[in-house]
């Protein structure tokens, strides 16, 4: 979407228009519900933090600066709220990966082993790594624009990026050899 329509949009948004806010939430809302999945592996609990993120984003969308690119500025309240729920739930109950939330993770799969094997690899990652690998390569952001996302410094995203990689093909290694 092109920035100067998105302009317009939270414009409209800022003046408290509802069906701006819908047209932004249905923009969003799909990209969001794929993010907090990967991180959560519930559907139920990436459901409750999208909502949550568009409570805040409606909130705080007087704070936002027109200027900045709007992406950045709702995924750091995206991976906030995801943050905040799974620190809450860190009494970390399992939740299993089932072939229907797989399928809602990745809705063109055909080759369900692999992405269980993937699923089973980010698991083993801890919150830091999984984020920068989540955001990078299913979202498709820069080093740059995760550094924004997660307001830290850039060689900080691409050493955790390397670290995130590293982790995972051992981890698929090892499954690979199971």
């Amino acid at each position: 979407m092109g920035t100067d329509m998105e302009r317009k949009l939270i414009k409209k948004v800022k003046k408290g228009n509802q069906k701006a806010f819908k047209k932004l939430y249905d923009l969003y809302s799909g990209y969001a519900l794929r993010t907090a999945f990967a991180m959560t592996k519930s559907e139920a609990d990436a459901s409750d933090i999208v909502q949550e993120t568009f409570i805040r984003v409606y909130r705080s969308i007087e704070s936002f600066k027109e200027a900045k690119p709007f992406k950045p500025w709702f995924y750091r309240i995206l991976i906030n709220e995801t943050h905040r729920l799974l620190k809450k739930r860190s009494d970390s109950r399992n939740i299993y990966m089932d072939v229907e939330a797989s399928e809602f993770l990745h809705p063109t799969s055909s080759v369900e082993g692999d992405y269980e094997d993937l699923e089973e690899a980010l698991d083993q990652l801890d919150h830091h790594h999984k984020t920068v690998v989540v955001l990078k390569y299913l979202h498709g952001f820069s080093e740059k624009e995760i550094a924004s996302i997660l307001a830290e410094n850039q060689n900080t995203i691409k050493s955790r990026l390397y670290k995130g990689r590293q982790k995972l093909k051992q981890v698929l290694g090892e499954i690979e050899h199971e």
